[in-house]
């Protein structure tokens, strides 16, 4: 019959542990049931993740050692055959599912023949054994508070404390992250050592292990309140990407980020030049990781905000004009490139009726997420007016409200607001956007120029309703403040002049023709050159009775 207790039997059982690089040592298997993990808590604690946190027991059951699974991700293996539940032989070989991980060798003793110079000897390999541990959990650890916890425990057998915290700084005060003593996991609030003068100690230290506490002061507790005999701190750092990651660096207190504590009640910490130097290795690794986690969570954080603005680019983009008119009185054709992931400028063209299409070409001030999300919700506004009661001067008026309740002047907009009926009249409005050019088929360009402020920056700003008849064949050039002022490598501006020429060259093509000729005329004057502005272009045509080219 198997117990949780069981009586402990006449011989003493050992388990000879053999690490992954050969190294062997004695561990007895008391107290029982006797727990083996990865995890502190365990009486046999083994490094390696892929061992799980509870990984197996060893009860007693009628004088013999019993092995249990409990229920483990990858099994347990006893002279190389899978098994829940076994008593163990001598010579037994225990494994846990991989060949390169930890094996234990069952082994009965005499009790008490266990001699003293060979405990003595296994406590002289403490230091270096739990050197090879955190070597092994940071070569295969899943998490960051699984390494920093493995740090903290081999603090703790360099110095021989019983209590160990890693703290980070937050503010104006330390945090516990990890808090353990030499017997499992212990709560935050077991520190007791006030944050603040660890906090203050920290940043007035002189040298690297030796610390001292101001009993003045607020009546804060001191070390020696607290039967403090050994206290031992660390300083972690940031370590600098790219920086030579040296023991002098740790003397550097304005980049320091937390502290490694351990403390002891029984009897002053161990600090020889030895543990020293391995305590040196540990803040190095300490800090080393959580420099690594900040970097991995910024780059978490890029490419969520990467694949976010992916999206919204797709959305704006799917706000486009699904196909362009190519046929009848009216033709258009148009595009928009951001400069960023998503663009602050929006295009779109559509009938009202029959008889009238409106166009609308828009600048929002600023650049990125935010000018986008506007500039999605005045398109909205925009694309409403034909289908109100509400004259394009009462619409105008109303989103130049809008935004100067929402954005209290900090944000406007341009734009360039156009109706164009069958019988060739262009009603439109210039809100501070660059001026919109007519071309004739014989290359003649005519300016269609601001007729009003930006949206958004004055209150009572009026905007009257331009009207020009168009001849047929006569095409509209509408664009963003982005092309002309597109940059080449040298930084020297694509410029109104070569608008105009190109413009005056393509003249007598199709809108199509028309807009790709100068959307790549201002690509091979940039090339490769980031741009500081979104790029957006429209062609309008109109012809009476829509026939031939245009």
């Amino acid at each position: 019959m198997s117990t949780a207790s069981g009586e402990i039997p006449s011989v003493a059982a050992v388990f000879e542990v053999v690490g992954p690089s050969g190294d062997r040592r004695r561990m007895p298997i008391q107290p029982l049931p006797f727990l083996i993990g990865r995890t502190a808590g365990n009486h046999l604690v083994l490094r390696d993740t892929r061992i799980s946190r509870r990984h197996a027991r060893i009860v007693s059951e009628e004088g013999r050692w019993v092995l249990e699974d409990l229920q483990s991700s990858y099994g347990l293996f006893v002279n190389g055959e899978r098994t829940q539940r076994r008593a163990l032989e001598p010579g037994d070989r225990i494994e846990f599912g991989f060949p390169d991980s930890y094996q234990l060798v069952f082994r009965l003793e005499e009790r008490g023949a266990g001699s003293a110079p060979a405990e003595a000897a296994a406590g002289g390999l403490a230091r270096l054994r739990a050197t090879l541990e955190l070597a092994r959990t940071l070569a295969t650890a899943h998490s960051t508070g699984e390494v920093l916890e493995a740090v903290v425990e081999a603090a703790l057998e360099v110095t021989g404390c019983e209590r160990g915290f890693l703290l980070l700084r937050q503010a104006d005060d330390l945090v516990v992250r990890v808090a353990r003593s030499r017997e499992g996991p212990l709560p935050p609030g077991e520190l007791r050592v006030p944050t603040r003068l660890l906090l203050r100690a920290l940043e007035q230290r002189k040298e690297f292990l030796a610390m001292s506490f101001d009993p003045a002061g607020g009546g804060e507790r001191t070390v020696a309140e607290l039967e403090l005999r050994g206290v031992v701190a660390v300083p972690l750092v940031r370590i600098h990407a790219g920086a030579p990651q040296e023991t002098s660096a740790l003397t550097r207190a304005e980049d320091t980020v937390g502290l490694l504590y351990m403390d002891s009640r029984a009897g002053p910490a161990e600090l020889l030049a030895g543990s020293r130097e391995l305590l040196t290795t540990l803040a190095l690794e300490a800090s080393t990781v959580l420099e690594n986690a900040r970097l991995l969570e910024q780059q978490w954080a890029r490419q969520r905000l990467e694949e976010e603005l992916r999206i919204a680019r797709h959305i704006q983009q799917s706000l486009l004009p699904r196909a362009w008119p190519e046929s009848g009185w009216f033709r258009a054709i148009g595009s928009n490139l951001p400069s960023l992931q998503v663009a602050g400028d929006f295009l779109d063209v559509r009938p009202v009726n029959p008889a009238c299409w409106v166009t609308v070409v828009a600048d929002v001030s600023g650049k990125g997420m935010g000018a986008a999300l506007l500039a999605a919700l005045l398109e909205g506004m925009f694309l409403a007016t034909p289908y109100t009661r509400l004259s394009m001067e009462e619409m105008l008026g109303r989103v130049n409200r809008f935004l100067l309740d929402r954005t209290e002047g900090e944000q406007y907009v341009t734009a360039f607001y156009c109706a164009l009926d069958a019988a060739g009249l262009l009603r439109w409005v210039n809100a501070g956007h660059p001026p919109a050019l007519r071309v004739c088929p014989s290359g003649r360009l005519e300016e269609l120029a601001a007729s009003g402020t930006p949206l958004g920056l004055l209150e009572d700003a009026a905007y009257a309703i331009q009207e020009t008849q168009l001849e047929p064949g006569d095409k509209l050039v509408i664009y963003t403040d982005g092309l002309p002022e597109a940059r080449d490598a040298a930084g020297a501006f694509f410029g109104m002049k070569r608008l105009r020429e190109c413009v005056h060259f393509s003249a007598g093509g199709s809108c199509r023709e028309l807009h790709d000729a100068l959307a790549a005329a201002v690509r091979a004057f940039t090339g490769e050159a980031p741009q500081a502005d979104d790029i957006t272009l429209a062609v309008l045509g109109w012809k009476p009775g829509g026939d031939g080219r245009l």
